[in-house]
């Protein structure tokens, strides 16, 4: 949740006394390991082994579909087409407030598992689920603050202001102790003492130096891991700072995988110091905004400036990459699904590419910013229903089939590439596999040298391989390892050295 958002979240629910210009450019953070419990496991980088970017890696980022809905996508849909794993919504207890606009998950008030999604039960199946399907769970973990308005929570608590039932007054940051500023707000967005001692737009900001708060952090987050859940998407890490959110994760138990949790990080390009994104490369994974930002660029100018794709971003074992995620779709920073064919294809590209650990990103759609995911009267998620309120890209049959073509491309360099200078590109994975892409508004043919061995091959995007025959297109690579296709209008073919068609 970015400044730009919080900041109409906080000032939504009460009148907060802030500078009249905040620069935008939060992030989020985890640390090297000062302070770290000796005892404890080392926390392995994203780029290791026990990072997702193994041979089948994609992520679905589900954002606050309910428990249920997860479920069964993870067991219909997600399973079944060679996804690795799902990012579910914050499942903690939050802010439950008039119209229910989506942020209310982002504004905790406790660690019960009585959330929008639904209860602790339906999680804990929801996971079970997921993980029978061969799928693991991924959590948005809120842990750098909690609510700082509102008085009752979709469980049912009773709070105020620097009193919830896991922490009182002493377990907050506040002004001059801790905080330079009297409102006890951040005015320096690159300020390090302000961006983590201060309060987030009035969100009570915890003291997470403390023993006991981390404690009760570390004790949610084993509580999940506990569950089956196997890593997490750290909100606001950057406000945590460094050395806490290290001594915080060395708290964290081994997976039920055996593995250290997963740690994708937000970190809002545009900081600079301890603050920018590089910075947090030792602590884990960093969520993809670079690739999404050029992503864009490129779909709404010119593809062929995808050549080299990776080059001058974070690198690719330690970002977990998307086209777009629940803050810049709303913002108009990256494509969205209203973007429809476009938004396909640059999701298309992430998984051909070969950069990063990929997320492909499903939601609910919106006409304004704060808007509510479908629920009922009182705020709880209703099921998913991907043919009225949602937009389910993550089962966009040119995405699925996608899915598949990069597990079976995973660890081939990206060979053989071509495009017209515009919006017309096709490259190999070495041998393993070919994709064309064509963002122009008209059909384009194509002659270009594939990579693969000679034969015919079943086009994987308009059909599949079943039984060494094809339910959709055919494209014939000659003896010298040239194809002749027509790639269609906004659309793509593909196919992988496994699609090849019997004779």
């Amino acid at each position: 949740m970015p400044e730009s958002r919080r900041r109409r979240a906080a000032s939504a629910l009460k009148p907060l006394a802030l500078a009249a210009t905040i620069a935008a450019a939060f992030s989020f953070l985890a640390a090297p390991p000062a302070g770290a419990d000796p005892g404890a496991p080392p926390l392995h980088s994203a780029a290791d082994q026990n990072s997702p970017q193994h041979f089948k890696d994609v992520i679905a980022n589900l954002w606050e579909w309910n428990w249920p809905s997860v479920a069964k996508e993870c067991t219909d849909v997600l399973g079944p087409n060679g996804y690795a794993g799902v990012q579910v919504a914050p499942p903690q207890d939050s802010l439950a407030r008039d119209g229910h606009p989506w942020w209310e998950v982002y504004q905790p008030v406790d660690y019960g598992l009585t959330s929008r999604m639904g209860n602790e039960e339906q999680f804990k199946a929801m996971v079970s689920a997921c993980r029978a399907a061969g799928v693991k769970v991924y959590v948005d973990a809120v842990i750098n603050h909690t609510t700082g308005q509102g008085d009752l929570s979709y469980g049912g608590v009773s709070y105020t202001h620097y009193s919830y039932p896991d922490y009182g007054y002493a377990d907050f940051h506040h002004y001059p102790a801790d905080c330079p500023e009297p409102d006890n707000g951040i005015h320096d967005w690159n300020g390090f003492q302000e961006v983590t001692h201060c309060e987030l737009l009035g969100l009570a900001d915890l003291r997470t130096e403390s023993d006991s708060v981390r404690s009760t952090l570390a004790g949610y987050l084993n509580k999940l891991i506990g569950y089956g859940v196997s890593g997490f998407r750290v909100d606001a890490a950057k406000h945590i700072g460094q050395t806490d959110l290290a001594a915080l994760e060395a708290r964290l138990r081994n997976t039920v995988d055996g593995d250290r949790p997963y740690m994708a990080l937000e970190v809002f390009p545009g900081s600079t110091g301890q603050l920018a994104p590089e910075a947090f490369e030792g602590q884990g994974s960093l969520l993809g905004f670079d690739t999404a930002y050029e992503l864009k660029s490129a779909f709404t100018g010119s593809i062929a400036a995808l050549k080299g794709f990776g080059a001058g971003l974070l690198p690719s074992g330690k970002e977990l990459a998307f086209v777009q995620n629940h803050d810049t779709e709303r913002n108009g920073s990256t494509l969205s699904y209203k973007d429809a064919a476009t938004n396909v294809l640059a999701t298309q590209f992430l998984l051909a590419s070969g950069y990063g650990t990929p997320q492909v990103y499903s939601a609910f759609r919106f006409n304004g910013g704060d808007d509510s995911p479908p629920s009922d009267t009182n705020g709880y998620v209703t099921d998913t229903d991907c043919a009225t309120t949602w937009a389910c890209v993550d089962r966009e049959p040119a995405i699925l089939h996608m899915v598949a073509w990069h597990n079976a491309a995973a660890g081939a360099d990206v060979a053989n590439w071509y495009d017209d200078g515009a919006n017309l590109i096709a490259f190999s994975r070495a041998n393993k596999a070919w994709v064309a892409i064509n963002n122009g508004g008209a059909s384009a043919p194509l002659h270009v040298h594939t990579g693969m061995p000679p034969g015919t091959y079943c086009d994987v995007i308009s059909g599949a391989s079943v039984n060494g025959a094809c339910t959709g297109g055919t494209v014939t690579v000659d003896s010298l390892g040239f194809a002749s296709v027509s790639v269609p209008a906004k659309g793509s073919l593909a196919f992988t050295l496994g699609d090849r068609v019997r004779g």
